[in-house]
């Protein structure tokens, strides 16, 4: 699994976000500045996690950007998911977005032994992703 840039800025503005969480409201020109995101991508970054849920945003001079849930309760896996979609290494493994394999020759048999192995990658990647919340992420931040 390759973290793309729209999930890797995706937490890098959700850092921001976390460490402001219930005493700021953040605008995107100073997310975008703090963490070297380019503006335009950000807002499409935004966007997506606001159509989520997991923000909401304010119009005007004191406007911005605020987590609406608790950093507790936003795994990384789910920000992830949202930004590029299932975890799975391929589509046969996915436990949120299945594809059967149309060119496989174990498609229609009852082991495939690289669905075997790529579904514990699967399971590694969701078990560590899906059990590591915002607030674990900025932990180790803010002894910084």
């Amino acid at each position: 699994m390759k973290l793309s840039k729209k999930s890797e800025y995706g937490l890098r503005a959700l850092l921001e976000l976390t460490l402001a969480h219930g005493t700021a409201t953040l605008q995107r020109q100073d997310i975008a500045a703090r963490q070297h995101i380019p503006i335009e991508f950000l807002e499409q970054i935004l966007l997506a996690l606001k159509r989520a849920g997991l923000l909401s945003s304010r119009r005007g001079a004191k406007g911005g950007y605020t987590l609406i849930k608790q950093p507790k309760d936003i795994s990384l896996g789910h920000v992830i998911r949202i930004l590029d979609g299932p975890l799975a290494p391929i589509g046969c493994v996915s436990k949120t977005a299945y594809q059967k394999c149309s060119d496989c020759p174990y498609a229609n048999k009852t082991q495939c032994p690289v669905q075997h192995v790529m579904g514990a990658v699967r399971d590694a990647i969701a078990g560590i992703l899906d059990n590591y919340t915002l607030k674990d992420f900025v932990s180790g931040f803010r002894n910084k």
